[in-house]
């Protein structure tokens, strides 16, 4: 008879079990239970959505302060700066943050005294508080244009003080970081902005600048780099408007698109003052007329000849006068002056720089296509006489000036044909569902299924070879004496001897097993490395089995050196 081993308890089930296999199953069911909570959580976290991108330190804190308070699931990217949230509660988180004057871009405004007690606060305190206000307010302000990203705004309001004199007038700088290069008209739009917020600020005091360091305007910008950015303003202008003005002439002719037109512009920056007098001799008038008469006489004696010491005293010659003849000499003169004005015109001319100096245009345009009656099209250049009109009408439309040098080339040539743009079709939400949400059924769909994968290709052997029961001891089989011999588990022939006594119990293999009725009286033998002993007829037997059966055999012992190894 074959003895049946008895129920083991459960303690001596895990005795027989042993540690290395308790630690592995451990092991194997907490990786397993792993991988099964980051599954569920991931097909259970719902998309995440851009909240604010580009935040400053100061902002991504509080922001992230009032997601916690709010109990909101949230994700921080790039050293902080940019916040992503669930993406069906992203639009209703910006307008609480909104609420709460969130992102600031690290400055405050007015609400700055929403939170402050007025009762305690000093002078120097409060008048702190409304120039960071004030600072905060424009800079939000100069921020909510398109063309700028980031602005900070400094004010420096001198204090007025009592019985002075010289009066302090406040400045302002500004550090702006634009999306793009800015105009110059914009830079001056942000000036008047600032100077128009502060009291007595004046734009030319108002400084701009970029994050590269570059002076865009102000008080201290070079007059020279200054005029030449408008110059420039101007040259692009002018090119820009005769460029549109032609192409819009050309291409009522030539057809839409079958023009191309290039302005050069070259302007003259020399100032030029011009100063002329012309007189008109036909046109004098007497301005004045003075009149002069002179009238003289002079008067000669004759005398004797002789000339004595007497007759040369005045008396004498005075009394000797009337003796002696005398000649008498009368000169009358008349003079008369006319002053004439002259007929004076002064011209003075201040030609300004900037002008047209010269202009020249290039003018491609395409020729003609004609169908024919099976589809096909042909080309034709345009002819010497459309190409004359042409270049009569942008003559006329720029205001062409041979003195000036200006120059124009209008040239026929064929366009290289355009493929024809497909537009992308708008597809249709299958079955209701936007393409993010396909994208998320299709990546729950390759988590289930590489989930299946590692179960039953790792997992699944894994366990099957970790819970197998350990191999038990021989069966009792019947002695010469009646006495039984069991083989010791542990044993290197015992998954051996369990293997063949399986087999035998199959059909066919009970003809290679004996009775149990026949008598056993073979001697016991020893066999060298097995603990025990066990009857000569038992080796018999699985001899049989074995010769019976080598394929079975050959699996058996490939599975012992499986064990083995």
């Amino acid at each position: 008879m074959v003895a049946s081993c008895g129920e083991k308890s459960v303690p001596d089930f895990l005795k027989a079990f042993g540690l290395a296999r308790l630690g592995a199953l451990a092991g194997v069911t907490a990786a397993l239970i792993g991988f099964f909570f980051y599954l569920t959580t991931e097909i259970l976290r719902p998309p995440m959505a851009l909240l604010y991108s580009g935040l400053d330190p100061r902002d991504s804190a509080e922001i992230a302060a009032s997601l916690d308070a709010l109990k909101v699931e949230y994700e921080l990217k790039g050293d902080g700066s940019t916040i992503l949230v669930p993406q069906d509660r992203a639009l209703r988180l910006r307008m609480d943050l909104a609420s709460e004057s969130l992102p600031s871009g690290g400055t405050v405004g007015y609400e700055i005294f929403d939170s402050q007690d007025a009762l305690g606060a000093t002078n120097f305190l409060q008048n702190l508080n409304q120039l960071r206000a004030l600072e905060g307010e424009l800079s939000r302000t100069i921020r909510a244009l398109d063309a700028v990203d980031q602005a900070r705004v400094h004010l420096v309001i001198p204090k007025r003080e009592l019985f002075a004199r010289d009066k302090a007038e406040p400045s302002a700088s500004i550090v702006i970081r634009p999306r793009g290069s800015l105009a110059r008209a914009q830079v001056q739009a942000i000036q008047n902005l600032v100077a128009a917020a502060v009291e007595g600020l004046s734009p030319s005091r108002v400084s701009v600048i970029d994050d590269k360091g570059q002076l865009l305007g102000g008080s201290m910008a070079s007059d020279e780099a200054g005029s030449m950015a408008s110059v420039e303003d101007r040259t692009t202008s002018l090119e820009t408007r005769l460029r549109a003005e032609i192409e819009q002439i050309v291409s009522s002719i030539v057809g839409p698109g079958k023009a191309r037109v290039q302005v050069a512009a070259e302007l003259d920056l020399n100032r030029m003052t011009r100063e002329s007098v012309t007189y008109d001799p036909d046109g004098q008038v007497a301005r004045s007329t003075s009149t002069s008469q002179t009238t003289s006489q002079s008067q000669d004696r004759v005398s004797d000849g002789t000339v004595t010491a007497t007759n040369s005293l005045p008396a004498d010659q005075a009394a000797a006068g009337g003796q002696n003849g005398q000649v008498v000499d009368t000169k009358n003169q008349s003079t008369e002056t006319v002053n004439y004005e002259v007929s004076t015109e002064k011209l003075t001319e201040i030609i300004e720089g900037g002008g047209v100096k010269r202009l020249s245009v290039a003018v491609v345009v395409d020729g003609a296509y004609v169908t024919a009656a099976d589809g096909t099209r042909t080309y034709q250049p345009r002819t010497n006489e459309e190409i004359d009109q042409i270049t009569r009408l942008v003559r006329s439309g720029i205001g062409f000036d041979e003195k000036r040098g200006d120059r124009i080339e209008v040239v026929n040539m064929r366009f290289a044909e355009m493929e024809a743009e497909v537009l992308p079709e708008v597809e249709e939400p299958f079955f209701g569902l936007t393409k993010d949400d396909i994208i998320r059924i299709a990546e729950m769909l390759i988590l289930a299924i590489i989930s299946i994968l590692l179960i039953f290709l790792i997992f699944r052997p894994m366990m099957l070879r970790l819970l197998a029961p350990p191999t038990p001891g021989l069966p009792a089989l019947p002695g010469a004496s009646g006495s039984t011999a069991m083989v010791q588990a542990g044993a290197a022939g015992t998954p051996g001897v369990l293997a063949m006594q399986q087999m035998a119990g199959q059909p066919g293999m009970q003809q290679a097993l004996p009775s149990p009725g026949i008598s056993d009286t073979s001697a016991m033998i020893d066999i060298a490395r097995v603990e025990g002993q066990v009857k000569e007829s038992s080796i018999k037997k699985v001899g049989e089995i074995v010769s019976n059966h080598p394929d079975e055999a050959m699996a058996i012992m490939r599975s012992w050196l499986h064990e083995a190894t």
